[in-house]
């Protein structure tokens, strides 16, 4: 059995080592794409929640799926769907006789486990959406009137399909504010393609076997809020959220014209504990202005609401964080 680290340095060291493990196990199935999967890790360290967000065919769900085979958690999967009710995700009490005696037993839905995907989660209504809120801010259920508690780790991720709008339903902002990150999930390089051509058209089919334990996962994510963060990167991240209001008078012409809403507090907490967990997994002792740079986007993106001009102007959301950005630094 490996001895407990006792010191920070040691502490480092193996989330760094945990998070090459993982991104080795995943790479066995999941050709590329290693971006996505250091954001999903990043997530992962956090206790945090992620959009995925891609064309079909990207390997979103294999992603996911492939993340928690190599981790010792306890997997389900939704497919949301129209018709798709609250109870099918949630659980519902059902009528239980013993002996004679009848009482309401309550049955867990699949997102009972510590890793949920929630495929394609703006195919189903804003009613059917809205139950997973509580889950995802709380960590908990409430049926009927008795509030039941979601194993622990508990996280979610969710894939979205931007292209098709038919049968489909906008996630509200609310909703949207509580996912950690939107990682955009692109189409691979022409290598890479080609070896996705090869690989999944062969008779080998690889098995990803658990290379992270439950009480590895553990300290890392115990140590993530542990990790220090320069007065810098503090203050480049408040005034980067702050800098996307625009109501803020110092707010870019820019900002003002084509976003409506803002990052609220929620994206400056956001970026500063997604820098640290970034830096815990490159085993760096502290999160730096670096750091929260790397993560504007994904942490920041779904939080805007853009005005009608941007979508009448074609405005992309990256382009205007990036000029955001620039005018904070």
């Amino acid at each position: 059995m490996t001895a407990a680290p006792t010191t920070d340095a040691e502490r480092l060291e193996r989330a760094a080592d945990a998070a090459s493990r993982l991104r080795t196990a995943i790479r066995q199935v999941v050709i590329g794409q290693d971006d996505v999967v250091d954001a999903m890790l990043v997530t992962l360290a956090t206790r945090g929640h992620a959009l995925l967000v891609g064309v079909p065919g990207l390997a979103k769900t294999l992603i996911v799926s492939s993340l928690a085979k190599a981790l010792d958690l306890s997997f389900g999967r939704v497919q949301f769907t129209p018709d798709l009710l609250p109870a099918d995700i949630t659980g519902t009490d059902v009528l239980h006789e013993d002996n004679g005696q009848r009482s309401l037993r309550f049955l867990p839905g699949p997102i009972f486990h510590n890793l949920v995907l929630a495929d394609e989660i703006n195919r189903t209504p804003p009613k059917t959406q809205a139950a997973l809120l509580q889950a995802m801010q709380e960590r908990e259920v409430t049926v009927g009137t008795t509030t039941h508690p979601l194993p622990h780790p508990f996280q979610v991720f969710a894939t979205r399909n931007p292209v098709e709008q038919e049968g489909t339903y906008p996630l509200p902002e609310a909703q949207r504010d509580r996912f950690l990150m939107e990682i955009h999930v692109d189409y691979p390089s022409e290598a890479e393609e080609r070896e996705v051509a090869l690989r999944t058209t062969s008779s080998v089919t690889p098995r990803i076997e658990p290379v992270v334990t439950r009480e590895e996962l553990e300290a890392v994510t115990a140590l993530v809020p542990r990790i220090p963060v320069t007065d810098e990167a503090v203050d480049f991240a408040v005034k980067m959220a702050r800098a996307t209001r625009p109501t803020t008078p110092a707010a870019l012409a820019d900002v003002k014209q084509y976003i409506r809403f803002g990052a609220g507090p929620r994206g400056s907490q956001a970026l500063v504990l997604a820098a640290k967990a970034r830096a815990a997994l490159r085993g760096e002792a502290a999160a730096d202005v670096e750091d929260v740079e790397a993560l504007i986007v994904p942490t920041m993106r779904h939080r805007l609401v853009l005005s009608y001009r941007a979508d009448a102007d074609g405005v992309d959301v990256k382009d205007l964080l990036e000029r955001v950005r620039r005018s904070v630094k």
